[in-house]
C-alpha cells in the first residue's frame, strides 16, 4: 500500500506550531494583567498615602493642608509624580480633601 509521507509531515509540523501559538497568547495574556493591576494598586497606594497624611495633619494641627506641597514639605509625603497625576482639592479647612490619583500611562 502507498503513502504519501510528505502528507504526513506537515500534519507532524501543524500542532506542535499551533501548540506554540496558543501558548504564545496564553503567556502575553497572563503577563499584561498583573501589569495594569500593580498599576492599579500602585495609584490606589498614593491616594491612600496622600489622605492619610492629609488626616495625620489634621489631627495634629486641627485643619487639612490646603496643598499637597504643604504635606510633602511638613509630612514627609514623597509621591511619584513621574508616574502618576495627584489631584488634590481642598475645599475648605475643615473638610477632608478630594484625592485622585491617575496612572501617567493612561
Amino acid at each position: 500500500m502507498y503513502s504519501d509521507k510528505t502528507e504526513n509531515k506537515g500534519r507532524r509540523l501543524i500542532w506542535p506550531l499551533l501548540a506554540a501559538l496558543i501558548l504564545a497568547v496564553i503567556l502575553l495574556s497572563v503577563f499584561r494583567h498583573p501589569k495594569t493591576e500593580l498599576e492599579d494598586s500602585g495609584a490606589a497606594a498614593i491616594r491612600e498615602a496622600v489622605q492619610r497624611s492629609a488626616l495625620q495633619c489634621y489631627v495634629v494641627e486641627g485643619v487639612y493642608p490646603p496643598n499637597l506641597q504643604y504635606l510633602e514639605d511638613n509630612y514627609g509625603l514623597q509621591v511619584n509624580t513621574e508616574d502618576y497625576y495627584v489631584s488634590y482639592e481642598a475645599f475648605a479647612s475643615n473638610l477632608p480633601p478630594t484625592v485622585k490619583v491617575v496612572n501617567r500611562t493612561e
